[in-house]
């Protein structure tokens, strides 16, 4: 674990000096150029003092890197297009095993010509438009701020039936790489 590293970050971002967070803290300033080059190892208890003193959360000076926040900007994002009905579907951001897509349905398109089925679960939020979603025996039409869910092992199918482009929020939740929910 980095810790030190960390705690250093936060330290300078917040332009708080070794003597000033030694001041705040009781600690000495050997004790914390030590931490905050990881020579040495702070107890949870000196830990929390530490986050205490910069304001941030315990567990957040315990994330590895790639564990915290993850930032996608609208101009990195990544496109594909589904199926010969081109249905777009634009990969907003995805970690460990969720993922959240927007996908866009011409008037009268579909995620395919039969039910499909994959691994994980999905919530969907309809943003735009009308859609039928079916999955076994039930079926349902959504408009504009409806949602729903299922376990995506069943057979389910998505449906334009609107006349207009309808827009379709999907959160999937998977264990596996695979994060394409049509």
């Amino acid at each position: 674990m980095d810790i030190g590293s960390a705690i250093r970050a936060i330290r300078n971002r917040k332009k708080i000096t070794i003597a000033q967070m030694s001041e705040g803290t009781g600690l000495s300033k050997g004790f914390i150029s030590n931490m905050e080059n990881n020579h040495t190892s702070p107890s949870i208890s000196t830990l929390q003092t530490v986050a205490n003193f910069l304001n941030v959360p315990l567990p957040y000076l315990l994330l590895k890197k790639d564990e915290r926040m993850q930032v996608v900007r609208k101009d990195e994002r990544r496109y594909t297009t589904h199926t010969k009905e081109k249905i777009k579907v634009e990969h907003l951001i995805s970690k460990d095993g969720l993922t959240l897509q927007r996908v866009e349905f011409p008037p009268g398109t579909a995620t395919g010509e039969e039910p499909h089925v994959h691994e994980g679960k999905e919530c969907h939020l309809v943003l735009k438009g009308k859609v039928l979603a079916e999955q076994g025996e039930d079926s349902f039409v959504l408009e504009e701020g409806d949602s729903f869910s299922w376990n995506a092992c069943a057979p389910h199918f998505v449906k334009n039936i609107g006349e207009e482009r309808a827009i379709v929020l999907i959160a999937l939740y998977t264990d596996t790489a695979s994060s394409d929910p049509l």
